[in-house]
């Protein structure tokens, strides 16, 4: 019988193999992570008024509930921020028995404020595919902040296959770190559009606010989005993988972590990455918080993988290897 656990990069590369997980266009080389496959939108996509769960039908049978018109990704399109879409993936599943997965968004999608949800036919969940799931997948899409530039071959989120009920090893709570000078940065509005693709392409000023120390504390306003960092290193054991999500919301009024995956080896001095922070996607909601050092945000849990994956998180470059308080990915060094 198979160890129940989180499926490391060869495993994935065998279910690819096996026609387990297919895809409209050749897999890119580095589209598979040491414990997730990155996913990758395809030619549609669809303005909706709402978001919805299947529930029993396909994704695009109840499209017409919802829909307002059809986007061409072949040619890029905007995602404006305050709206849903809906857009197909160019990956689709075929999973064997005794084989689930679940999806977070990419770790450069959350940083930009993007809200994004798998979807999967028949589904009363999102991010969770069922075991044994046969079909396509969907990403629903919705911009907070930031209206944003994506096209065919964007990749917005990214997969774990897991078999069996997979025990959760470990928990560990995340502070944050509201020391030293800048400790964090919050996103202005009505900002330009950013380009998913589009790396090191954009003036960080024209997006961010730097918010400096002061005493420790943090007020955070309705409605704003800010991007933090944790107060300790993380660490994540290279036969494990580990899931940030959000705390009780009894301890406060804000929201942690879209995207929530760390992968095997993360801050680990095998794979070079010692003194990695976490960082904190942070979203107030109705009631002003004060935000105060050390507090605890955000919680790690983390679970085991069925073996220690082939290639380590960073080994083949990462832009956030080794990172401490950093804007995603699309942004030049402020």
């Amino acid at each position: 019988m198979t160890t129940p656990g989180i499926l490391p990069l060869q495993s994935i590369r065998d279910l690819v193999d096996q026609g387990a997980i297919m895809s409209a266009s050749k897999l890119d080389d580095d589209q598979i992570q040491p414990a997730s496959i990155d996913l990758r939108l395809g030619a549609r996509a669809w303005r909706v008024r709402a978001s919805y769960l299947p529930r029993g039908k396909k994704v695009v049978d109840r499209l017409p509930d919802v829909v307002m018109h059809e986007m061409d990704l072949t040619r890029g399109a905007v995602f404006e921020s305050g709206c849903v879409y809906i857009a197909e993936l160019q990956e689709f599943l075929s999973l064997p028995a005794g084989i689930s997965a679940r999806a977070n968004p990419k770790s450069s999608t959350g940083r930009v404020d993007v809200f994004v949800r798998l979807l999967s036919d028949h589904g009363d969940l999102f991010d969770d595919v069922r075991e044994g799931y046969k079909g396509p997948i969907y990403v629903e899409i919705a911009p907070q902040t930031f209206s944003v530039l994506a096209r065919t071959g964007t990749r917005l989120n990214q997969l774990r296959l897991k078999t069996g009920e997979v025990p959760k090893l470990n928990t560990a709570d995340c502070g944050v770190d509201l020391t030293g000078d800048l400790v964090g940065y919050r996103a202005r509005r009505h900002a330009g559009v950013i380009d998913l693709d589009n790396v090191d392409g954009h003036d960080p000023r024209d997006f961010w606010e730097p918010l400096y120390q002061n005493k420790g504390q943090l007020l955070l306003d309705p409605g704003e989005f800010y991007i933090l960092a944790s107060k300790t290193d993380v660490i994540i054991p290279v036969d494990e993988a580990a899931e940030m999500l959000p705390i009780d919301p009894s301890v406060g009024e804000f929201r942690v972590h879209y995207a929530g995956f760390f992968d095997p080896g993360f801050g680990t001095e095998e794979a070079g990455g010692t003194g990695s922070k976490g960082v904190l996607e942070v979203r107030c909601h109705e009631t002003p918080f004060l935000l105060e050092d050390g507090q605890i945000v955000a919680r790690l849990v983390y679970e085991p993988l069925t073996e220690k994956p082939e290639r380590l998180y960073g080994q083949s470059g990462s832009h956030y290897l080794k990172q401490g308080l950093k804007l995603s990915k699309h942004f030049k060094t402020w």
